[in-house]
C-alpha cells in the first residue's frame, strides 16, 4: 500500500467536508437574509481563507477517526494478549458499573456515557476475539459505521448552519450554545417548524450513499492494516498537522475583520464559531474590554446621574405629587419588531389592534431593545440596567435578590407575578423571577380544560390571557394593587396558533400570521379586561422583548433593535414621546407617571423629566453599544472600540417620528467623550453586578 493510500480514510472524508462547506457558502451567499454583495477580495476571503480554516478544523475534528484507525490490529487478538485485554476490559466495566468510579464524582450523565462506551467496547472485542471467521466482516461493518457517523455529522452540521443562518443571519453564536441546554424546546421547535421526517429520511439516505463511495475508495486501509511502524509514521504526520491546526485556526479567525459582517460570517468556520461561543458565554468585562479607572468611570456616570456619589448608582427619586397605586400590567411581546406596525411603514395590516391602541396611549416612538433575545428584554424591563457582556443576568448563577421593578412594586404593597405560557424553566426564567420575589404562573399552573391550543413553546396567547384575567380577578379581591408581568409566546417559530381566528391559517406557519394572531389575542385580552371592575384602575405597559431578526451588515444594525412601546391608561389623553430612549427606561418612566418616591439603583431613567439626556443601549452578548448624538459607539472584546456616524435613510411613506433605517458610517477619528461615556455605563454596570452591589 502506497504512503498516500494509507491516508485514504482521512482525505476522502476531508474532500467530502470541503465540498459541503463550499456548497453551504454558495447557498448562504444567495440566501435572502444575506443583504450584501461581495467584491473579488471579499469573495477570496470567503472561499480561500474560509476553506483553509475548514481544512484545519477538519484535522482537529478527525482526532476520533485517528484514534479508531490507530487501534485496528490483528495481533492484539493473538493468545495470550487477546484474553488479557478482554480481562482488563471486563474489570474496567465492573469498576465503572460499581457506582464508585472517578466518573461518578463528576455526576450527571458522564458515568452512564462511560459505562455504555466501555460496555460496547467489551462486547465488540469479545466478538472479534471469539469469532475469528467473522472478524473481517465485523471490522468492515464497524469501519463503515464510523465513516457513516462522520458523514452524517458533516451533513447534519451543514443543515444546522443553514437553518441557524435562516433564523439569525449568522454562523453559530452564543444562542446555539443555549440551544444545547434547552433541547426539549429546541427539538420541539424544529419538529414543528420544518418537515423533519422527510428531511432526516433524505439526510440518512444521502449519508448512506456517500458512505458507500467513501468506504469503497478507502477500504484498502482494512485490507492491508498498517504495521506498527507505519502507524507511528501516520501518527507523526497527523499530530504535526494537529499542532499546526491549533495555532492556525485562531490566526485565520483574526482575518475575519471586514467592515461587512456578512463577509466575516461567511468566511468563518461554524464549528470553531460554536467553540468560541461556548468558551465566551461568560465574559469578564474587566478582562476583555476597554476600561477606565473605576473612580473615573463613576465620575463620568455622575454627569448622567447628578445625585449619585462614590461607586454606586443610588438616587433619591421623589415626586411633588401624591403616589398613585394603580394596578400595572406589563406585557412583553415576543419578537415584535417596530416595522411590523403600520406607523413604522408596514402595509400588511398585521397589527390592527396595536396600531389602534398606540393612538390612545403614551407612545414611545424612538425606543431601542437592549438585545436580540428574550432574556435580554426581560432583563431590561426587570433590572433596568445596560446589557452587560456575556450571558444575560437572567441566566447567571448570581441572579437573585437584585434591585428590580418587582422589588419597587413590593415596597409599595403590590402583589407581584410573572406570567408565561410556556415552561418557566426555559431560559432560567423560573429561577430568576422566583429568586427576585415574583410569584410564577406558567404552563404548569394551567388545568387541562384551560388549554385550547399549545405548541412546543407553550399555550397560545389567548389561553395565557384567559388565565391572566382569572388571576387578576382573584387578586382584585385582596384589597392590594397588583403588578403582573406577562410574557407572550405565539409570535415565535414555528408560528402555529389556533385556526379560524385570523385570515391567515395557523398551520401554514408564517411569521405574518404569528404577528397577526399575537395582535388578535391582545385585542381579546383588552376586550375581556374592559369588562372587569379593576380595568379603569389599571395601567397597561406594552413593549416588545426584541426584534424578529438581528441580522445585518454591521455588528449592531439599528433597525434590528427598534421596537414599539407604549403605556395605555384608560381615560387618559394620548401623547407621543419622540425622545431617543432605551428599553431600560420604560419602567422608571412608568414609576414617574405613578409619582413613586423610592431609592433607585436603576440605570434606566424617567424620560419625561427635563433632566433626561437621550441615549440608548443596544448589544449582542459581546458587542456593547451606545447610541447618542447621532453616533453609535461599540465596545468589543480585546479592548476594541468602534464608532459610526448615523445617517438617516428616510422612507417617504413613513412619518419622521417613525423612521428606523440608518446608514452606519465608520468614524476615522473617535469622539473620546462618547467612548468614555460608553465605557462608564458598561464598566460601572459590570462592576456593580460583579461586586454584588446591585442587590435590593
Amino acid at each position: 500500500m502506497s504512503s498516500f493510500k494509507k491516508l485514504s480514510p482521512f482525505y476522502n472524508l476531508a474532500i467530502f467536508y470541503f465540498s459541503v462547506s463550499f456548497i453551504l457558502r454558495i447557498v448562504l451567499i444567495f440566501h435572502p437574509i444575506t443583504q450584501s454583495s461581495f467584491n473579488f477580495l471579499e469573495s477570496l476571503k470567503i472561499f480561500g481563507l474560509g476553506l483553509l480554516s475548514d481544512f484545519f478544523v477538519f484535522l482537529i475534528a478527525s482526532v476520533f477517526l485517528w484514534l479508531y484507525l490507530i487501534f485496528l490490529s490483528e495481533s492484539k487478538y493473538n493468545k495470550p494478549y487477546g484474553y488479557i485485554i478482554l480481562g482488563f476490559l471486563g474489570l474496567l466495566l465492573l469498576y465503572v458499573a460499581s457506582g464508585k468510579s472517578i466518573f461518578d464524582e463528576y455526576g450527571g450523565a458522564l458515568p452512564r456515557i462511560v459505562l455504555i462506551f466501555i460496555g460496547l467496547k467489551t462486547i465488540l472485542f469479545t466478538a472479534f476475539l471469539l469469532l475469528p471467521k467473522y472478524r473481517t466482516k465485523l471490522r468492515f461493518w464497524l469501519y463503515s459505521f464510523v465513516v457513516f457517523l462522520y458523514v452524517l455529522l458533516i451533513l447534519q452540521n451543514g443543515l444546522s448552519e443553514y437553518f441557524f443562518w435562516n433564523e439569525f443571519g449568522v454562523k453559530y453564536n452564543f444562542i446555539a450554545v443555549n440551544y444545547l441546554i434547552y433541547t426539549n424546546e429546541v427539538i420541539g421547535n424544529i419538529m414543528q417548524s420544518y418537515p423533519v421526517i422527510p428531511l432526516f429520511s433524505a439526510l440518512f439516505l444521502v449519508s448512506g450513499i456517500v458512505t458507500y463511495f467513501i468506504v469503497k475508495r478507502s477500504k484498502n486501509y482494512l485490507n492491508e492494516i498498517p504495521s506498527f511502524t507505519e502507524k507511528v509514521k501516520i501518527s507523526g504526520v497527523y499530530w504535526l498537522l494537529f499542532v499546526i491546526s491549533l495555532a492556525a485556526i485562531p490566526t485565520l479567525a483574526k482575518t475575519e475583520n471586514s467592515k461587512n459582517v456578512f463577509v466575516n460570517e461567511l468566511q468563518s468556520n461554524g464549528l470553531y464559531k460554536f467553540y468560541l461561543a461556548f468558551e465566551n458565554n461568560k465574559l469578564d468585562y474587566f478582562k476583555f474590554y476597554k476600561t477606565l479607572p473605576n473612580q473615573e468611570a463613576f465620575s463620568i456616570l455622575k454627569k448622567q446621574f447628578p445625585t449619585i456619589s462614590g461607586e454606586n448608582t443610588i438616587q433619591k427619586i421623589s415626586s411633588d405629587s401624591v403616589e398613585s397605586h394603580k394596578n400595572v400590567v406589563l406585557i412583553t411581546i415576543e419578537s415584535l419588531s417596530a416595522d411590523f406596525m403600520k406607523t413604522y411603514g408596514n402595509q400588511e395590516n398585521i397589527t390592527p389592534f396595536l396600531d389602534s391602541l398606540s393612538q390612545k396611549s403614551l407612545q414611545f416612538t424612538n425606543l431601542y431593545a437592549a438585545g436580540n433575545r428574550t432574556v435580554r428584554g426581560l432583563e431590561a424591563v426587570t433590572l433596568c440596567l445596560p446589557p452587560t457582556a456575556g450571558e444575560s443576568v437572567v441566566k447567571r448563577e448570581d441572579n437573585k435578590n437584585k434591585f428590580s421593578t418587582g422589588s419597587v412594586f413590593k415596597q409599595k404593597g403590590y402583589n407581584v407575578k410573572f406570567m408565561y405560557g410556556g415552561d418557566a424553566f426555559f431560559d432560567n426564567m423560573q429561577d430568576f423571577y422566583s429568586g427576585n420575589g415574583y410569584q410564577i404562573v406558567d404552563k404548569s399552573s394551567f388545568s387541562p380544560e384551560e388549554i385550547t391550543f399549545s405548541n412546543v413553546w407553550g399555550v397560545c396567547d389567548e389561553d395565557m390571557y384567559n388565565k391572566a384575567i382569572k388571576v387578576m380577578n382573584a387578586e382584585a379581591g385582596q384589597n392590594k394593587p397588583f403588578f403582573n408581568h406577562i410574557m407572550t409566546v405565539s409570535n415565535h417559530r414555528p408560528f402555529t396558533y389556533p385556526n379560524n381566528k385570523i385570515d391567515i391559517p395557523g398551520d401554514i406557519k408564517s411569521r405574518d400570521g404569528g404577528v397577526k394572531y399575537t395582535d388578535y389575542a391582545l385585542k381579546k385580552f383588552f376586550d375581556m379586561a374592559r369588562k372587569q371592575p379593576w380595568f379603569n384602575n389599571t395601567v397597561f405597559v406594552i413593549v416588545a422583548d426584541h426584534c424578529a431578526s438581528s441580522a445585518g451588515k454591521t455588528e449592531l444594525p439599528l433597525d434590528k433593535y427598534r421596537i414599539p412601546a407604549f403605556i395605555y391608561t384608560p381615560n387618559e389623553k394620548p401623547e407621543k414621546c419622540n425622545k431617543l430612549m432605551s428599553q431600560i427606561d420604560l419602567m422608571p418612566t412608568l414609576f414617574g407617571l405613578l409619582h413613586f418616591d423610592y431609592d433607585s439603583k436603576f440605570f434606566g431613567q424617567d424620560v419625561l423629566k427635563p433632566s433626561y439626556k437621550p441615549r440608548a443601549f443596544i448589544a449582542t452578548y459581546q458587542d456593547l453599544g451606545l447610541i447618542k448624538d447621532n453616533v453609535l459607539t461599540i465596545l468589543s472584546p480585546k479592548q476594541e472600540v468602534k464608532q459610526f456616524a448615523l445617517r438617516l435613510n428616510s422612507k417617504d411613506s413613513v412619518s419622521s417620528d417613525f423612521q428606523v433605517e440608518y446608514d452606519e458610517m465608520p468614524l476615522k477619528k473617535h469622539n473620546m467623550d462618547l467612548v468614555n461615556e460608553t465605557i462608564s455605563y458598561y464598566q460601572s454596570a459590570s462592576f456593580l453586578l460583579k461586586e454584588k452591589k446591585y442587590q435590593k
